[in-house]
Parts: C-alpha cells; structure tokens; sequence
C-alpha cells in the first residue's frame, strides 16, 4: 500500500498541530488488517476504516461543507458514528453529536443554535429528526442537507427521510484526496450541547489540541493493555463518548459496536468478541450484576470497566468485582471533554477491611495525566479548602481539556 503520511502538507520539522486526526491514518499504516470497527456481522479493518473516512471529508467537501460549518449526527454507537469523529473534522466541519434521547423540539434548538449545514440521521430516529425540522423556521431547516444512514442491524421498519443515504455521500468522495490536519490545533473539532436540565442546552465547543491530550492521556491512564478490544457502550453523542474512539486509532485497538444497551448485549460481546474494556454510568453495572441467568455468559478475569455519572454505591463496585471485573471510578463533565480525574489504587489499600476498601474504589480520584490542575476551592474566596473528606466547595479544572468555550 501507499505511504498514507505522503499527502500530509508540508510542515515546520519540529511543530505538527496536535489532533487525533493523525491516529487513523498511523492505524493504517501499522494495522492495516486488524480489526477497527465490528458492529454485528459488519466488520471493517483499519485501512478500511481510513478510507471510509477520507471518502466522508471529501464527499462533504463535495456537497458544501468548507472550514468551520457544523456536520450533526443522531446516531447510535455504529459504524458510521465513529467515522464521523474523523471524516467530519477532515473536512474542516465542526461535528455535532445529537443526544438521541432528546425530544423533537430540542434537536430543532439544537440544529438551529449550531447552524447545521448536513444532518446525518440513524433510520431509527428518523420520526424524530423529521419533527424537528418541521419544528424548526423553514428557512433553517430548508437550508439543512439531510442524509440517512441506513444500518443493516437495525431491524424496524421506520422509513428513511434524507436526500441519499450515507453510502452515496462516501461514493462523491475520493480516498485519493490528501488526508487534512488542521493548520490551528485550536480550531473547533465537534461541538457537544449540554443536557439542558436548568435552561436551554448549551454548546460546548472542543479543539483538536485538547481532543488530541485527551485521548493520549486515556490511553496512558487505563487503556494499558496492547490492542485493546474496546465495547463501545458509552454514547458518542456523550463528550464524543469520552474520546475513546480516537484513542483506539492512537493505539490500534478494536471498537465493538453497539446499537443498544442491555445485559445480553454486553455478555454476547465479551464471548464473541473478546471484549477487555468497556465504559458505563453506574445502571450500567447493576444492569450487569441483576442479568438474567439467560442472558449471561461465562467471562474472563480482568475485563477493565471506567464507570462515571452519579456515584455507584460500594456496594456494586464489590458485586462487579466479584463477577471478574476491574472497576474505575472516573469524573467528568461535557466542558472538560468527559472524565479528567480517575480512581487511583494504592497497593497498601489492598489491606484495609472489605468495607473502607469499596468505599476507597468508590471515589472519584485525582487528575488525570493530562489535567494539569484540579482543586476544590470556597466559592467566596477560591481558595482551597482542607483536603479532609468533609468540607464542601466547589471543583475547578485547568488544562488542555477545558473546552475552547461556549458556541
């Protein structure tokens, strides 16, 4: 094969700007044939997987999409969601993940607040999508490329709304065309809104250089073994599903994809696929540890879960361990690109009672490597309070993952 590093542009030899872009096409060069994406009976390799992308930057470029237009995406954790956190930034749009959960008239706030230029939208959410277009100002939405994209696991009957579908928008693309970082590492990479659970949902806008940090630090921090087979369960709509997508380019590893949640799913893909890492909200654990003696399979030592959100009580961190499972206690939030503080373990804890011991696993840790400060201060005077376990403040962050701001 090619050299896929020949069509980067020239550049200073000792200052290239930072972005998890340059990841897929290294993935390329290194693992050609090994396994970047399984989604069912759909299975794609890595230099596969460069080439589907390079065909989704240009095939936007083809229809419209230039430097800093916003590319919005209402799609589970297949496929074409994870392309979409490399083709869209490669063509110099702004990706916006939709949360799919969300009603019609907050996609509509969504879609208008962003200025989205192309929607691609799941069969599945496609009642959704087309409630919210029609809720939006016809100007706007008239202004909006829809595209479907149509996923052979998905087994309803809803139909598709777009102009084309996804595969067509690849065919106007050519994976000849030069694979582009960004000249600013600080450009605008995705564009994330919040839950809007006090007021309107607000876009928080990431850079290539903080996703870049982000995805190295994780794979320092916890994706520790070589060529991780990583289940995808964390929403790529969530803090673009706490970058791990871009991790697993940076390190060669395998993502498994997942159109739903459930017990079964996870037990089906550790068995079948050999999953040795996945994320979840702490229901995600109690969904494992209360599955149906159906639904269960047998699973090995050591699987590595990252679990953050509302604090899991000890006591499932205990049951998850006792299944075989290795839990991380991480936290985070949209504006900081998802988790930048982790759990910890200290060998000398290995000797305190059962009980401290799950209430140790069950903070909620330090910075992460590529946080350079976290404290928690007085609201009044910002200074630090005592370190004690007891006196309440308020969390500060500083570093490469604090977002660039709000849209």
């Amino acid at each position: 094969m090619t050299n896929p590093y020949d069509d980067f542009p020239a550049v200073q030899a000792n200052y290239v700007p930072l972005s998890p872009l340059s990841f897929l096409p290294r993935a390329a060069s290194i693992y050609p044939h090994g396994d970047a994406i399984i989604h069912g009976k759909r299975r794609y390799s890595w230099s596969e997987t460069f080439a589907r992308c390079r065909r989704l930057a240009t095939g936007l470029n083809a229809i419209g999409i230039s430097k800093g237009d916003t590319v919005s995406i209402i799609c589970p954790n297949i496929p074409e969601m994870v392309e979409a956190h490399f083709g869209v930034p490669a063509s110099g749009g702004v990706l916006n993940a939709i949360n799919t959960r969300l009603d019609a008239e907050t996609i509509a706030y969504i879609l208008t607040h962003s200025g989205c230029k192309v929607l691609l939208v799941d069969q599945e959410f496609a009642e959704t999508a087309t409630e919210a277009l029609a809720a939006m100002d016809a100007a706007d939405a008239g202004a909006i490329t829809v595209i479907d994209i149509i996923d052979s696991e998905y087994g309803g009957d809803v139909a598709p709304i777009g102009k084309y579908d996804y595969e067509a928008l690849l065919a106007k693309g050519n994976v000849s065309d030069p694979w582009r970082l960004p000249q600013n590492e600080w450009d605008a990479m995705t564009l994330n809104y919040t839950s809007g659970t006090t007021n309107r949902p607000k876009g928080v806008v990431y850079h290539h250089r903080g996703a870049y940090l982000l995805s190295k630090g994780t794979a320092s921090d916890w994706f520790v073994a070589k060529r991780p087979r990583y289940l995808a369960l964390v929403p790529l709509f969530h803090c673009n599903g706490w970058g791990h997508s871009w991790t697993m380019a940076a390190i060669g590893g395998t993502i498994i994809g997942a159109r739903t949640v459930s017990a079964k799913v996870i037990f089906d893909a550790i068995a079948d696929n050999g999953v040795t890492h996945f994320g979840g909200a702490p229901i995600v654990l109690s969904m494992i540890i209360n599955a149906d003696a159906a639904d269960k399979r047998p699973i090995p030592e050591g699987i590595q879960v990252i679990t953050a959100g509302a604090p899991p009580p000890p006591a499932v961190i205990t049951q998850m361990e006792a299944l075989g499972f290795e839990v991380t206690h991480v936290y985070g939030l949209t504006e900081t690109y998802g988790h930048v503080t982790m759990n910890v373990w200290h060998d000398e804890w290995d000797q305190d009672s059962s009980k401290n011991r799950d209430l140790l696993l069950a903070r909620q840790g330090v910075a992460m490597s590529f946080l350079e400060h976290q404290d928690v201060v007085n609201t009044e005077t910002m200074e630090p309070v005592p370190a004690d376990g007891e006196t309440i403040g308020e969390i500060v962050s500083r570093g490469n993952t604090v977002m660039k701001g709000y849209f």
